[in-house]
């Protein structure tokens, strides 16, 4: 946004609400002078309606002040005559017009405060509402409560892919919790509600990403902690053709490995971090090599052991993704004669690894970088940027780091031979801005996580996965579909 453009949007969405809300207070026997001081302009408000003044308290709660705040403007727009429905909503949402708009009225005075039983008395016939009017209150209600929940406090989410199992299964429905790690402020606040970034069946945008905030996050509970299963928007929408803002990128789910500031190896398909393995988890899953005498395997025991995606790709033998646990118990069968890990060996590269830039046409990419000997099973050292962190660019690292500083902070970044210029300057350093974390899903033969993409900034995370209130497979029959004793598990 431009000074000019700044400069208007300030007027219309600061000073004019203020100037409104000035005429106002006069009309009801306020100094003019208390609407411009912050907070104590709502207790002249919660005077003016007759409202306790307790209820400043509640202004002061995440959620369910905004709740209280539209109470407030509907009962100010009653105090002064304003008793139907657009002009309620008017109140709400378009203060900045309707403020001034009645404090320049003339005809528009202060008849009392709407929220005292005399008020309600003497127009209770004004007051009265139709049926058909009780009903659009209430259904607007329930979606701006339905609307804050989700946004402030808990979310649902259901797994839509294979890249968590066997810890979390395609059909787990999750209760994702945004008040461990801090809400997030919505940055694209013009958008349909319940609908994410599509709209279904016609399948246009649910959002209008004329207006974009800036990020923020209120307090938390607590900090993303290595092991947390997180829900994150994933980055790569941030790319042609699909372009969405932060808070529009699709959902996903991943274990965090890494937090800013640790240093993460795989070598064997072993995580470690800061030189210490990490703990893998234990319904995690590999792909495994089985060698068999030639009797098939029962069906069923495949499904016991949750044996997925059996690949007979050579006589006897077949590949497939499980849990060490249930790897351990298929070689106590007879009918196996092995059954092994099947890892990528060090230093074969994998082209996939890591982010390359020339993957990303936006980058002006002019000197060859060297090729990394890293793969799914085999990978770093890296190191996950921190707020505050300065880190060297040169030929190894702008692979690693060069899509962060240029889509996630926002930089424009270019090589030019041998040099690196971030925003027309030629540097050999960068100071990130944000927080970074380094994503990975529990089965780590079957997920495209940062292993692929790269890392996942602070201002996409989602929240916390708490627990799990239903799961349906989708694949069984009707009878079965429903997995009993995987409701209300709590996440790992």
């Amino acid at each position: 946004m431009n000074v000019v453009g700044f400069l208007i949007a300030f007027i219309i969405l600061i000073i004019l609400p203020y100037v409104g809300l000035w005429k106002l207070f006069i009309k009801a026997d306020r100094l003019g002078w208390e609407a411009l001081i912050p907070f104590y302009n709502f207790v002249v408000i919660i005077k003016i309606t007759g409202r306790p003044l307790w209820w400043i308290v509640l202004l002061l709660i995440p959620g369910i002040n905004f709740l209280v705040f539209m109470g407030l403007m509907v009962d100010f727009a009653k105090s002064y005559g304003k008793f139907t429905f657009a002009q309620h909503a008017a109140a709400v949402a378009l203060e900045f017009i309707y403020f001034p708009k009645w404090g320049f009225d003339p005809n528009t005075q202060y008849l009392g405060q709407s929220a005292s039983p005399e008020f309600r008395e003497k127009y209770k016939k004004i007051l009265k509402k139709s049926t058909g009017r009780e009903w659009a209150d209430a259904i607007i209600f329930a979606v701006v409560a339905a609307t804050l929940i989700r946004t402030l406090f808990i979310e649902a989410y259901v797994i839509p892919s294979a890249s968590m199992e066997s810890s979390l299964l395609i059909g787990d429905y999750l209760f994702v919790s945004k008040v461990n790690y801090g809400a997030r402020i919505p940055m694209t606040p013009v958008a349909f509600p319940f609908a994410h970034h599509t709209m279904p069946l016609i399948n246009t945008k649910a959002y209008w990403d004329g207006i974009e905030l800036p990020y923020y996050r209120l307090p938390g509970l607590s900090d993303i902690k290595k092991g947390d299963v997180v829900v994150f928007n994933y980055p790569m929408d941030a790319d042609s053709p699909l372009y969405r803002p932060v808070d529009k990128r699709e959902n996903f789910i991943k274990r965090c490995q890494g937090t800013p500031g640790d240093t993460l190896r795989i070598i064997k398909a072993q995580v470690s971090i800061n030189g210490k393995p990490s703990i893998t988890p234990p319904n995690g899953e590999i792909t495994y090599r089985v060698k068999y005498d030639g009797t098939p395997i029962n069906p069923d025991l495949a499904t016991d052991l949750h044996l997925e995606d059996i690949n007979p790709d050579k006589v006897n033998e077949f590949t497939t993704n499980t849990t060490v646990t249930s790897a351990n118990k298929l070689k106590g069968f007879s009918n196996i004669k092995s059954v092994t890990p099947e890892l990528n060996a060090p230093g074969v590269p994998d082209p996939s690894y890591p982010i390359n830039p020339v993957r990303y046409p936006n980058y002006k990419i002019t000197a060859p970088f060297p090729a990394f000997n890293w793969n799914q099973d085999n990978y770093g050292p890296i190191v996950v940027p921190k707020k505050g962190m300065t880190v060297k660019l040169d030929s190894l690292t702008f692979p690693i780091y060069g899509r962060a500083i240029e889509i996630y902070e926002g930089n424009k970044v270019q090589v030019v031979g041998k040099d690196i210029l971030i925003n027309g300057v030629k540097t050999d350093q960068y100071t990130f801005k944000l927080n970074y974390y380094f994503m990975m899903g529990d089965n780590r033969h079957n997920s495209e996580d940062s292993r692929f993409w790269g890392f996942v900034p602070e201002d996409h995370i989602v929240g916390k996965a708490l627990f799990i209130w239903m799961s349906v497979d989708d694949n069984a029959s009707f009878f079965n579909k429903i997995r009993w004793r995987r409701l209300f598990n709590i996440i790992r």
